[in-house]
């Protein structure tokens, strides 16, 4: 019950700022969606047509998205998504700890910050990147100065070339079909039930949209994101084995 309470006031959290793109020709802005919530705004696609809309998260393949209302078709200019990166180090790097992401978000949690305020948190060396909306970055830089035992500081940044790059880790698997739950199942080392029961709680996505079709054909370039385990992208590279299954390769993301 709570849950759908949740939807509703999402979607009319979009249909107003939609609306008000709309009436006064100006871009309006939401706050940084999950894919669960991304999902509900693709959902509205066809409510919301009378206004252009799209996503970004700051870099490419960012998993968490601000939905921008307006376009430069409709309204005749252009204006850059409110996200700051902010770099995040340790203030003295050889007594750093080891930081997680869970290290970084909790910290971050711990000043009472709104979720819907930050996007990313991409975890380097003793080191992060965050993404969050430009009204919050002054509030993140001023008072973030802890992780975890490490004293840290927060400047932010132009230029985002220095990110720490996921580097995917090969992986080959047989399958007996492209089917996304059989390779699933065999990437992550779970049973078929599992990965039946994970498309029943709405945990696997296909390049950000949710995906409810456990017998769908995977295609190359697609990346798939199983909530809770990681994602993987799908290379299309493919040879029949001598006993006539399927040899795959994807890339495989921590």
């Amino acid at each position: 019950m709570e849950a759908t309470k949740d939807i509703q006031q999402l979607k009319s959290r979009l249909k107003d700022l939609a609306d008000r793109s709309y009436r006064q020709n100006l871009y309006t802005f939401s706050g940084f969606l999950s894919l669960g919530e991304q999902e509900q705004f693709w959902a509205m696609d066809r409510e919301l047509h009378y206004c252009g809309s799209c996503l970004w998260g700051g870099y490419e393949q960012a998993e968490r998205k601000v939905a921008r209302f307006g376009s430069v078709e409709e309204l005749g200019y252009e204006e850059e998504y409110p996200i700051v990166c902010i770099h995040i180090t340790p203030l003295q790097a050889k007594f750093a700890d080891a930081l997680s992401h869970r290290d970084f978000l909790g910290a971050l949690m711990n000043l009472g910050i709104d979720r819907s305020t930050l996007g990313d948190i991409r975890v380097g060396e003793k080191e992060a990147y965050l993404y969050c909306l430009s009204g919050m970055a002054e509030y993140v830089c001023e008072h973030l100065d802890k992780v975890r035992h490490t004293s840290v500081k927060c400047v932010p940044v132009e230029e985002c070339a220095d990110l720490p790059q996921e580097e995917p880790r090969e992986l080959v698997v047989q399958l007996p079909s492209l089917r996304i739950d059989a390779c699933l199942s065999k990437v992550y080392n779970r049973s078929r039930g599992e990965i039946l029961e994970a498309f029943q709680s709405g945990k696997v996505y296909v390049d950000g949209r949710l995906c409810e079709n456990n017998s769908r054909q995977l295609k190359g370039g697609e990346t798939v994101n199983l909530r809770g385990l990681g994602k993987f992208i799908f290379t299309g590279e493919q040879r029949e084995t001598r006993k006539g299954k399927l040899s795959v390769k994807v890339l495989l993301y921590p």
